[in-house]
């Protein structure tokens, strides 16, 4: 392969990343029906994820919550000066969650959890203006988190323990605007990569300075998952004197390195108990996306050259607000309500992650079946404000070729789960 499709081929602009601003806040359908609070809030198992420092504090001696949500979302976009526009396809996302406490002593508890904080999938018509940037992304990453929780006094708790992250990612992109073989199909590229792994950790500390309010602090440090030797794959490229490849039918394959940020993250927050059957509680959410500057692809053909892709994200915050009322012994009444806002900066907007400011509505209940059994539903209504935005680093020829537009992004997300304490 020669150096001549640099720019026009494989200048990729966010193949492979978990951390293009997709943050997936659905951890939890209690927590989430509250607007996704929890760092401060002791009613199950979900606290191995918001905080395990809280375990030790369930009156249950196990603690089990499993749960899923189903995400569809909606992606539009319009450029009115061409009178260009595309909407993603409705996938459906299914992340979830299992949790198990168990107390071991009146000062000691252990927890497991398994959970999906990064994923997503977006896909575009074949050909629209942007696929150039990206056709279509499927993103998954699991975290797998073992953790311990000690009672320091009856009022101050520590917790906390390593996290596992293991993902996978297959994207799939146009080379450029324009080039395409001879029998008119656009040439392509596809990553594919899975079983990326990396350890981190989490502690939190909760604090109970009176009955009825409960202080908290969770912190879970930052993940670079390494893709090394993925699958790239590169198809209907045209035989020619201007793109002179060894390819018979069009097709070269060869493999890509990779990393991939996943920010760490800093939640404080409280709860407050009032009037016998009411808790409000409040999180804030702070995530250290600074450390996402650039997305760079080594590929292992010394004939392409690697791909230095600015991102150049800035930290930012989430606000939470919960609300709990104890209805009946039966029912458990919850809502919610949170803004997040956008870790992309100007010029940085890139439709496979279409994030910018958002408000999440939350409603949701739990039915106690029996003694021992709940079931916990949830439902998030996520606005995302539209914006007018675009990518100013995608290069062809040296020459930078913006691509804007507006965006109109929402998304759907019921959840269902079930809670067993012993």
């Amino acid at each position: 392969m020669k150096k001549v499709l640099l720019l026009a081929v494989f200048l990729l602009t966010a193949a492979v990343t978990y951390a293009g601003g997709y943050r997936v806040s659905l951890q939890g359908n209690k927590a989430l029906a509250m607007g996704h609070t929890g760092v401060a809030v002791v009613n199950s198992s979900e606290l191995v994820f918001f905080n395990p420092a809280g375990l030790v504090y369930l009156e249950n001696k196990l603690s089990v919550s499993v749960g899923a949500h189903g995400v569809f979302a909606d992606v539009a976009y319009q450029n009115t000066a061409t009178g260009e526009s595309a909407v993603t396809d409705s996938d459906v996302g299914t992340p979830f969650y299992a949790y198990i406490s168990y107390q071991a002593t009146d000062w000691l508890a252990l927890g497991l959890g398994v959970y999906t904080p990064y994923g997503s999938g977006v896909t575009y018509e074949d050909d629209w203006a942007g696929s150039h940037l990206i056709n279509n992304i499927d993103l998954q990453a699991i975290f797998i988190q073992p953790t311990v929780s000690i009672k320091l006094s009856k009022y101050f708790s520590i917790g906390g323990g390593p996290i596992y992250a293991t993902g996978s990612v297959n994207f799939n992109r146009n080379a450029n605007r324009t080039l395409s073989n001879f029998e008119g199909e656009r040439t392509e590229v596809t990553l594919d990569d899975s079983g990326i792994s990396k350890w981190g950790w989490t502690a939190g500390w909760m604090f109970n300075p009176t009955e009825n309010l409960t202080l908290g602090m969770n912190y879970r440090s930052k993940i670079i998952l390494e893709a090394e030797g993925g699958d790239a794959t590169f198809e209907n490229i045209p035989n020619s004197p201007l793109v002179p490849f060894p390819a018979n039918d069009g097709t070269i394959e060869t493999q890509f390195n990779a990393a991939l940020p996943l920010p760490a993250e800093l939640t404080v927050g409280l709860s407050y108990e009032f009037c016998d059957k009411w808790l409000f509680a409040f999180d804030f959410n702070r995530q250290f996306w600074d450390v996402y500057e650039s997305l760079d692809i080594q590929f292992a053909d010394e004939g392409i050259a690697d791909s230095n892709n600015a991102r150049n994200y800035k930290n930012s915050s989430a606000y939470r607000f919960g609300l709990q009322y104890k209805a009946t012994d039966a029912f458990t009444l919850r809502a919610g309500y949170y803004f997040d806002e956008s870790p992309v900066q100007p010029g940085y907007f890139a439709p496979e992650t279409p994030r910018n400011d958002s408000n999440g509505y939350t409603a949701g209940l739990t039915f106690n079946v029996g003694s021992r059994f709940q079931v916990d539903a949830s439902f998030l209504y996520l606005h995302f404000k539209e914006v007018d935005a675009s990518y100013d680093f995608y290069f062809e020829n040296g020459q930078s070729v913006p691509f804007e537009g507006t965006y109109k992004s929402s998304v759907f997300v019921p959840g269902l789960g079930i809670t067993y304490q012993l």
